[in-house]
């Protein structure tokens, strides 16, 4: 049975390309092509594909958010990311919506073939290609840029359990700056949450390794460790 492929792209060039490829391969059939999220949704929900590529932008919407729902409907969905932003932070977000792989439309066609086939057997194991890469430079560049002062301190009451509330108290500031502080502090860490943040903080030794991680965030610390050096491991 060939896999059945589902294209959902603004781009009616892209598209028309997509069609011209998979036409040449006969293990690989393609059900559907959306031109918007819109679209997606409802032609999805009909032919009920193997795989689809989803493009990050869309003209009425973001193609992480599309990823995010359809993987959250489907946990079977094979889900290939194809954009032409190639920033890590886009990777990294695509790891995080949980697609099943990220490809660079300026990659060649036998990549994003592997892609799709790829997703079609192992929809919950994301691949990249430049994924070792992104990582490894996320370390070291995030090793480079030093915390303020500010910064370390809220990365060190953070690391302590404090709650927004609290660290407002202890910092004499409003909740609301006390958030805004928090958000700078993930932003130029490169995460999105408590867990991801100290655990970068520990790789890049912000944090001594010594130094007590509150019991309540260490169970998700170390998943998120073990989540990370098991897809490093399947790239390297």
């Amino acid at each position: 049975m060939p896999i059945r492929l589902a294209i959902v792209d603004g781009h009616t060039l892209t598209r028309f390309g997509l069609r011209e490829l998979i036409s040449e391969q006969p293990d690989i059939e393609i059900v559907a092509e959306s031109g918007s999220a819109a679209d997606a949704r409802t032609d999805v929900r009909r032919t009920k594909p193997d795989v689809v590529t989803v493009d990050v932008r869309l003209p009425d919407g973001n193609g992480l958010h599309l990823a995010r729902e359809f993987r959250d409907r489907d946990a079977g969905l094979g889900i290939v990311l194809l954009t032409s932003q190639e920033e890590d932070d886009v990777l990294f977000r695509a790891l995080e919506t949980g697609v099943s792989a990220f490809v660079a439309k300026s990659a060649p066609v036998e990549e994003v073939l592997a892609a799709i086939r790829h997703a079609a057997v192992a929809a919950s194991s994301f691949t990249a290609a430049g994924l070792a890469v992104a990582l490894a430079r996320r370390r070291a560049g995030t090793g480079r840029a030093a915390l303020s002062p500010q910064q370390a301190e809220v990365l060190r009451l953070l690391s302590g359990g404090l709650s927004i509330p609290a660290i407002a108290m202890t910092m004499f500031i409003s909740q609301s700056t006390a958030k805004t502080y928090v958000a700078r502090l993930y932003e130029k860490l490169g995460v999105t949450n408590r867990a991801q943040a100290l655990m970068a903080a520990v790789q890049l030794d912000l944090i001594p390794h010594e130094h007590g991680v509150p019991a309540a965030i260490t169970p998700t610390l170390s998943g998120e460790r073990r989540a990370i050096n098991k897809v490093t491991a399947s790239v390297l």
